[in-house]
C-alpha cells in the first residue's frame, strides 16, 4: 500500500507543477463564447485569435463579460486584445463601449481606444482613451474627456473617476457647462451623486446675475450656492465682495463674508470694510460688523465712518447708510462721533443721533442732534444745522489762555471750501470772546446775551461777530472777569476725544479683534469620500498619467464662510 501511494505521488508531480504557471482560478479569463479560432504565430506568437460570426465573440473575468468582433488571447499571460464594437459589462451598473481594447487579468486593468463611453445610471463619459482599474474600481483618461449626468455637461483635459465614490477629479481646462452658469477651474472634484464641486485652482463661476471668482471653494451645482475660501471674489448686483471667506446662494439671494472683507459700490463708488458683512440682493442692502467702516469720496477726500454696526439699504440712486453705536467719522477737514448717524443719499444729508460732536478744524460743535448737509451736485458739504442746545467752542488760537464761546437753542452753519464761512446762532444766545489787538495783545473778553448771533470766520477764527435784538453784554478786562465767568452754562471741552485720522475712528475693541480660524484651510477633510491621494501614481500602472497636484480636499461645510442664520 505504501509504495501505491509513492508511485501516485510521482505521477501527480509534473501535472501540479504545470498548475503553477497558470493563473488562478479565479483570475483567468474565461472563454463564453469563441465562434471562429484561429493562430497566427508569425502575427501574434502563443495567441488564439476568436472572430465573431453572428453572435460576437464573448470572454468573462470576475463578474464582468466583454464582447467583440475579434479577440487576440494570450492564454498564458491571461490577457487579450479586442477589436472592434467593444461592450464591456461590470454588473448591472458599468457598461463601456469602445473600438479597441487591452485587458490584463492579472491586474484586471484595461485600456480602451477609439470613441469610448463609459456609463452607469448616473452619467455618461466620453473620451479617445480611457485606463480602467477593476481592482480599484477607477477609471482615468489624459487626452480630454466629456462627462454628461442629469445636470451638467463636464470637459477637462485630464480627468479620473472613483467609481464607488461616484466621484471625478478633474485637471486641466476643467469646465461645467449648466444652462444657469459655466463654471471653468484648473482643478476641481465633482461627486456625480450630490452634484458638489471642490476647486482647487483658479476658478470662475459665472451665472446671470454674479460673477464669482476663488482659488479654493465649493459649489453645489444643483442649487448655485457654495462659498470660496482663497481669494474670492464676488460680483454680485452691482457690489463687489471680497473676503477671506465668502459665501453665495444664488435661491436666497444672499451672499456673506468673512474676515478680511471689502464690499465695493459699483455705481457710488463706495467701499466697506469689515471682518463680517451680508448682502441681500432682492433688498439691495449690505450688513457689517466687526471694526466696519465706510469709504466714500468726497470733493477727492475720503470720508470714513464707522460704527458697531453699518447697513446701507436701497437702490443705487436712493442709497441710505446707517451706523449705528459708537459712531464715528473723519476726512481731512472734518471728524466727529455719535452714537448713531444716519445718511440719506437723496437728500444729501447726514444726521448724527444722540450726544453728537464733530471738529471743523478747531471749532467744536455740539447739541441734541447734528445734520451735515451736502450739495447734491457738487457733492461737498454745503450747510449744518446743530438742533437744540446748540453750542460751539475753540480754543483762543492767540493767547492759548482760553475759550471762545458761543451757545443758543439752534445753530445753522455754512460752508465754503470746506470750512465755516459764517454761523447764525437763534433764541437765548449767549457768548464768550477774547479779544486782542493788532499786535495781539488781550484787550479783553466780549461777553453778550441777546436774541441771535452771528459770527463770519476767516481762516478758521472768528473774524466778526454780529448782535441782534437788545443785546446785553459788555467787554471785560481780563482781571475783572474771574475763570469761574469765563465758561458758559454747560461748557464741556472734548478736545481729547477729538479724531485726527482715519485710524481714530477705531477702538482698542476694533483693533483687537480675534478673527474667526476659517475651516477647511490648513487641516480641510473630504467629508464625501475619503481616501489615499488618488492621483498618487500606481507602480503597475505603466501608461496612467503622472501629476505634481497633490492636494487635500476640501470640506463639505464651512463655518467661516458667514452662512446666513435661520
Amino acid at each position: 500500500m505504501k509504495q501505491l501511494l509513492i508511485l501516485i505521488c510521482i505521477l501527480l508531480a509534473p501535472i501540479a507543477g504545470s498548475a503553477q504557471d497558470q493563473p488562478s482560478e479565479g483570475q483567468q479569463i474565461n472563454i463564453v463564447y469563441g465562434a471562429n479560432f484561429t493562430k497566427d504565430e508569425s502575427k501574434y506568437p502563443g495567441a488564439a485569435i476568436f472572430s465573431k460570426d453572428d453572435r460576437q465573440v464573448q470572454f468573462e473575468h470576475q463578474g464582468a463579460d466583454l464582447y467583440c468582433d475579434i479577440a487576440i488571447f494570450y492564454q498564458k499571460e491571461n490577457r487579450l486584445k479586442a477589436l472592434g464594437n467593444i461592450v464591456l459589462k461590470q454588473g448591472d451598473s458599468v457598461q463601456m463601449t469602445s473600438g479597441k481594447i487591452e485587458y490584463n487579468g492579472d491586474t484586471r486593468l484595461a485600456k480602451a481606444y477609439e470613441r469610448v463611453v463609459l456609463k452607469n445610471a448616473s452619467m455618461t463619459l466620453r473620451t479617445d482613451t480611457l485606463y480602467f482599474d477593476r481592482e480599484k474600481q477607477e477609471s482615468f483618461y489624459r487626452s480630454s474627456g466629456t462627462v454628461v449626468d442629469s445636470v451638467n455637461t463636464l470637459t477637462s483635459e485630464i480627468g479620473r473617476y472613483f467609481m464607488e465614490q461616484k466621484k471625478y477629479q478633474f485637471l486641466e481646462s476643467v469646465k461645467i457647462n449648466n444652462p444657469e452658469y459655466q463654471l471653468e477651474s484648473s482643478q476641481l472634484d465633482y461627486y456625480t451623486t450630490s452634484k458638489n464641486a471642490y476647486m482647487y485652482g483658479p476658478s470662475t463661476i459665472t451665472g446671470e446675475t454674479y460673477k464669482i471668482y476663488c482659488e479654493r471653494g465649493f459649489y453645489d451645482t444643483k442649487v448655485e450656492s457654495g462659498y470660496g475660501i482663497k481669494n474670492t471674489r464676488i460680483d454680485y448686483n452691482n457690489r463687489i465682495i471680497e473676503g477671506d471667506s465668502v459665501y453665495f446662494n444664488k435661491m436666497a439671494q444672499f451672499a456673506s463674508a468673512t474676515n478680511n472683507i471689502k464690499v465695493t459700490d459699483t455705481i457710488n463708488k463706495g467701499v466697506i470694510r469689515a471682518h463680517y458683512a451680508e448682502v441681500y440682493k432682492d433688498k439691495d442692502s449690505v450688513f457689517a460688523t466687526k471694526r466696519a467702516v465706510s469709504i466714500s469720496l468726497v470733493e477727492k477726500d475720503s470720508l470714513y465712518m464707522h460704527g458697531d454696526t453699518l447697513m446701507v439699504t436701497g437702490k443705487p440712486e436712493d442709497r441710505i447708510l446707517r451706523a449705528f453705536r459708537n459712531a464715528k467719522f473723519y476726512k481731512t477737514d472734518l471728524s466727529g462721533k455719535c452714537d448713531s448717524i444716519h445718511f440719506e443719499q437723496r437728500t444729501g444729508v447726514t444726521q448724527l443721533i444722540r450726544n453728537p460732536v464733530i471738529w471743523n478744524v478747531d471749532n467744536q460743535m455740539t447739541g441734541d442732534s447734528i445734520h451735515l448737509v451736502s450739495d447734491l451736485v457738487t457733492e461737498k458739504l454745503d450747510s449744518l444745522k446743530v438742533i437744540n442746545n446748540a453750542f460751539i467752542i475753540s480754543q483762543d488760537s492767540i493767547g492759548k489762555v482760553g475759550f471762545n464761546q458761543a451757545k443758543g437753542k439752534d445753530l445753522y452753519g455754512k460752508f465754503k471750501d470746506n470750512s465755516l464761512d459764517y454761523v447764525d446762532l437763534v433764541k437765548n444766545t449767549e457768548v464768550i470772546y477774547y479779544m486782542y489787538d493788532d499786535d495781539e495783545k488781550l484787550m479783553g473778553i466780549n461777553k453778550t446775551i441777546c436774541s441771535a448771533i452771528r459770527m463770519t470766520l476767516e481762516n478758521n477764527d472768528i473774524e466778526d461777530i454780529t448782535f441782534f435784538t437788545n443785546p446785553d453784554g459788555d467787554i471785560f478786562p481780563p482781571k475783572d472777569l474771574p475763570e469761574n465767568s469765563r465758561k458758559l452754562k454747560g461748557f464741556i471741552w472734548r478736545g481729547d476725544e477729538r479724531i485726527y485720522s482715519k485710524d481714530g475712528i477705531f477702538d482698542e475693541d476694533d483693533n483687537n479683534i480675534e478673527l474667526v480660524k476659517i475651516r477647511g484651510v490648513d487641516h480641510p477633510i473630504d467629508l464625501e469620500g475619503t481616501q489615499e491621494d488618488p492621483l498618487e501614481e500606481d507602480p503597475r500602472k505603466k501608461d496612467q498619467p503622472t501629476t505634481a497636484n497633490k492636494k487635500a480636499v476640501l470640506p463639505a461645510d464651512n463655518s467661516g464662510a458667514g452662512k446666513k442664520k435661520p
